[in-house]
């Protein structure tokens, strides 16, 4: 399926850990995460986990500015790439909730639209008719990073290569590069399967760029998917797929990324190492008795991963991970045969760049916010995740959220336009203003929450200053503090702000003089401007002059059409 932000991805895994090469970096961990039979292990312990799992961390989909009209999909979406800021954020979120691993989104695929939208992707064209797909040095080095700050703060990943879906483009696009149809993708005397399998090389022997190492020796990399969705899947093409990863990166593991079924040539396969699936209520398998059927199939013989299931209420998902979770980590209960853990997915996009839902999907935010996420029941879900980790961990409940650290408070020209990126487990934020850099501070802003849900930078902003509190001229200086139920973080940076902006009457803008007769009306349109001094609201309406009939109609401030207002003809 899309990435879409109301995912609950859950993936189910366990690790055992090999010596890795010498790396220009040292890596956070000892070993390499590996397969003992139908368990995973780092080192010689069993490993499990539960946690929040975030598919944009490579590639972001800019909501905020809506479908891209050049693409005649309707869906076209615009997309940018995450700062090194974000990914450390998100990241620190994860751990800090409990998320031992994540499975990300897969490697985007250059198609025709992209250029008329400003799209950027992690694959390229080939510069020759016959020559294969080149990686975007730019996208790359997002990637380096994720997989390094993964290393750094102690989070596995899993990658999958391509997807069989054409959201972020996938086999469809890569087929188009060769004049093939998208089904030569799983034909392997295909041009298509050939530039897959390349695709795959470049990637895996890649040198990142932040750590030093070649991909093949980062031991943040769980495993390696064969691809996102991939139900046409058949034999040849897995057993060519995997035998080719494992190649190029025999210590790194690698996941059947099927979809839809278990495939029983996979359970042979020497080279792979995880069987996954999705679940899905349109592919009639959002159920747990679905996972018990799959364990079944799987018979013990490799690690079975729980790719991705959801649109869900809380409840459901609790019956999915009691499946999952009821028998795992309980002194003197041994787990099912081949189930090792589980991820849920989560978006978590910083609010200093926002981000805004599209109709029907939603965001998850950490650590979870009940007021904001009421509508698909962030709150539960989030501590029911994490509850998750804790018994996978031998323990009965979740462990308390850590304090939060520090936001990192945003440069403004304006009081009326204050941000800053939220803390990783911050859950409301108190600003504080003084008229010196050293104080003496004043609480101006209480209990600010920054989990909103189609958040729109270009229109939003975390904090507005009183109007009627400041003096035209002065300088003003501002911290933030994050706040959660483990305390209260150090102050954030500190910021310094001019006020200069005089509060200006509206602007209206009427359509040019109409006529009318007696007894007919006419129907005039009006725009406003407005700065939003010294507050949002704005009064719309018609005066009631010479006998014509108003009304006053109460209006948000901005750039805004105004409501259609019939002028009605005099009274006589």
């Amino acid at each position: 399926m899309k990435p879409m932000k109301n995912l609950l991805l859950m993936g189910l895994l366990s690790a055992l850990g090999a010596g890795g090469a010498l790396a220009a970096e040292r890596s956070h961990f000892t070993h390499f995460i590996t397969r003992d039979g139908a368990t995973l292990k780092d080192g010689d312990k069993v490993f499990r986990f539960a946690g929040i799992h975030a598919p944009e961390l490579h590639r972001i989909e800019d909501d905020a500015r809506g479908p891209c009209r050049a693409d005649p999909r309707g869906w076209g979406q615009y997309f940018k790439w995450p700062t090194a800021q974000e990914q450390q954020n998100w990241i620190q979120a994860m751990v800090q909730t409990g998320a031992k691993a994540q499975r990300v989104y897969v490697l985007s695929v250059q198609q025709e639209f992209d250029k008329a939208c400003g799209r950027e992707t992690h694959i390229l064209a080939p510069e020759t008719a016959d020559g294969m797909p080149r990686l975007n040095e730019k996208a790359m080095r997002v990637y380096d990073n994720m997989i390094a700050e993964a290393d750094k703060q102690g989070l596995r990943l899993i990658l999958p290569f391509i997807d069989h879906w054409w959201w972020w483009g996938g086999r469809e696009q890569l087929a188009a590069f060769y004049h093939e149809k998208a089904e030569d993708f799983y034909r392997i005397d295909s041009k298509t399967f050939k530039a897959y399998l390349d695709v795959i090389r470049q990637v895996i022997t890649r040198t990142n760029t932040v750590t030093g190492r070649a991909y093949y020796d980062e031991k943040a990399i769980m495993a390696w998917e064969t691809g996102n969705e991939l139900e046409d899947t058949n034999a040849d093409f897995l057993h060519q797929t995997a035998a080719w990863i494992k190649k190029w990166a025999p210590h790194q593991l690698v996941v059947d990324g099927t979809y839809k079924k278990i495939n029983s040539f996979a359970l042979t396969d020497p080279n792979v190492d995880i069987v996954s699936n999705h679940y899905y209520t349109n592919a009639d398998n959002n159920h747990p008795g679905q996972v018990t059927q799959d364990l079944r199939a799987v018979g013990g013989q490799k690690v079975y991963l729980v790719g991705e299931f959801g649109l869900l209420p809380g409840g459901s998902t609790e019956r999915h991970y009691a499946v999952d979770c009821s028998q795992r980590g309980q002194p003197g209960r041994k787990p099912p045969a081949g189930l090792s853990g589980a991820s849920a997915v989560i978006v978590t996009t910083a609010a200093s760049t926002g981000i805004r839902s599209r109709p029907g999907h939603y965001s998850y935010h950490l650590p979870g916010f009940a007021k904001e996420g009421e509508a698909n029941q962030e709150q539960a879900v989030v501590d029911l995740v994490r509850t998750a980790a804790a018994q996978m961990a031998g323990q009965q409940t979740m462990a308390p959220l850590p304090k939060p650290e520090a936001p990192l408070l945003r440069e403004t020209t304006s009081p009326f336009a204050i941000n800053w990126m939220g803390a990783a487990v911050g859950r409301s934020y108190d600003v504080e203003r003084a008229a010196s850099p050293t104080g003496p501070w004043t609480v101006v802003g209480r209990d600010i929450s920054d989990g909103v849900n189609e958040w729109n930078p270009e229109t939003m902003v975390l904090f507005r200053d009183d109007y009627r509190q400041l003096q035209l001229g002065h300088t003003y200086y501002y911290r933030v503090t994050a706040k959660n139920e483990s305390g209260r973080s150090a102050p954030s940076n500190v910021i310094s702000v001019q006020h200069s902006e005089e509060n200006q009457p509206p602007v209206v803008t009427l359509e040019p003089a109409l006529t009318t007769t007696q007894d007919q009306g006419v129907e005039l349109t009006a725009s406003w401007q407005d700065d939003g001094l010294p507050s949002r609201e704005v009064k719309v309406g018609l005066a009631a002059r010479r006998r014509w009939l108003g009304a006053f109609l109460p209006c948000r401030s901005g750039s805004n059409p105004g409501p259609g207002l019939r002028r009605q003809a005099p009274m006589r």
